[in-house]
């Protein structure tokens, strides 16, 4: 669940300030050095309040020392959430500066490719001189039987004079 900054105001009070920096419109401004520092930091606040509800939780089963059982619990729980979110979204920053530095140097090593390629000679020898006529068309060897119009309604005729001499 989220938590809203007056309640990490709250929950943090001194130490609200390692966590402001890690909210947007401050996150979006910071140089990737600041941000990777802030993620730094951030990682170890997280792991040693981690520690902190780890031991306690080892205590009151019995298997810590006792000392540790002095801090409350659910408290110390929603200060670890409060850094493990701030950390999620300085990751995701971090991701994205990343991914854009890893974009750029792509982008300036294909068009280094591109140019290298383009500035060399072609792989292959030309064609050398070929005559311009082109291909020649082979003439067809079916026969062409032209029969001629005269014949077909002849015909046509007697099968019609035929049928009508058996209708009779």
């Amino acid at each position: 669940m989220a938590t809203s900054i007056a309640a990490e105001r709250r929950l943090l009070r001194d130490d609200f300030a390692t966590v402001a920096p890690s909210h947007y419109p401050a996150l979006g401004e910071l140089p990737a050095e600041e941000v990777l520092t802030l993620a730094r930091t951030l990682r170890e606040q997280r792991d040693r309040l981690r520690g902190m509800v780890h031991a306690n939780r080892r205590a009151r089963r019995g298997k810590g020392e006792p000392r540790a059982a002095a801090g409350n619990d659910v408290a110390l729980a929603r200060r670890k959430q409060v850094f493990a979110a701030a950390l999620k979204r300085v990751n995701h920053r971090l991701d994205v500066l990343h991914g854009q530095a890893r974009r750029a140097w792509h982008t300036a090593a294909l068009r280094e490719v591109l140019a290298r390629k383009r500035a060399a000679a072609a792989p292959h020898p030309g064609g050398g001189d070929t005559p311009g006529t082109g291909m020649h068309a082979k003439p067809s060897r079916k026969r062409i039987l032209r029969t001629d119009p005269r014949e077909i309604g002849r015909v046509s005729q007697f099968v019609r004079n035929a049928q009508a001499k058996r209708d009779r």
